[in-house]
């Protein structure tokens, strides 16, 4: 893959056989990240498990101390009362078998998180196979079907993340902007980072985290130091 001048630039900064403590590999993350837009954070962390058994699944969902520093726009599935509680709550979109068929009919994406009342998800289980592959299904474990709307939305809108292991056993997720500095970046980290090795799962056997690494999305990567 051909690289360009400021990438090349930026790692030369980062010694690639080392893993730095998170303080200092967010601060590389910082000085790497020189693009023109403010470049998200993003964490990359590969787990001692194996995704193809269903108890050895990681997922689930933290509101980050400072968010992630972008805009969700949250679609609601509801009817009722349930529907005016997440208009108020500030959802972007709200609807039931309408909001379906658009999906289905128009191939339409213009949402970063989908919620529903239980009641809707005979419904929404009709667009699995058009919500799924975009990590966009909601689910009890995440928080995003469930019948308090008010709280689950308000927390979407205030920096609430969603973390899934991949089918390498990979889980990808923003921890924030270039802009936010050092001490917001790292109380981030540190706050989800907590959360994954808490949803540890019991039959995972060995080493759980095999490898922490932060990048800024035109930034290399650099490797955390797990070691306590």
């Amino acid at each position: 893959m051909k690289r360009g001048k400021r990438y090349k630039e930026a790692i030369k900064l980062v010694d690639r056989e080392t893993s730095y403590e998170p303080a200092e590999a967010i601060d590389l993350v910082i000085k790497t990240g020189t693009a023109k837009f403010d470049e998200t954070v993003e964490m990359h962390v590969r787990l001692g498990v194996d995704s193809r058994h269903a108890d050895q699944q990681v997922r689930g969902a933290v509101v980050l101390p400072h968010g992630t520093g972008r805009t969700i726009r949250v679609l609601a599935f509801a009817k009722g009362p349930k529907a005016d509680e997440a208009e108020a709550a500030g959802a972007d979109f709200v609807g039931a078998e309408d909001m379906a068929e658009k999906i289905q009919n128009e191939n339409w994406f213009d949402y970063d998180v989908v919620v529903a009342t239980p009641d809707m998800m005979s419904v929404v289980g009709r667009l699995g196979r058009v919500l799924g592959p975009k990590g966009l299904m909601p689910n009890p474990k995440s928080g995003t079907v469930t019948m308090d709307l008010d709280k689950a939305i308000k927390e979407i809108k205030a920096g609430k993340v969603e973390y899934r292991l991949d089918k390498a056993n990979m889980i990808h997720c923003p921890i924030g902007k270039v802009s936010f500095g050092n001490d917001k970046l790292l109380e981030n980290y540190n706050t989800l980072i907590t959360e994954i090795i808490k949803a540890k799962p019991a039959a995972a056997k060995g080493q759980y985290l095999k490898n922490v690494s932060l990048s800024s999305t035109m930034g290399p990567g650099i490797r955390v130091n797990t070691r306590k």
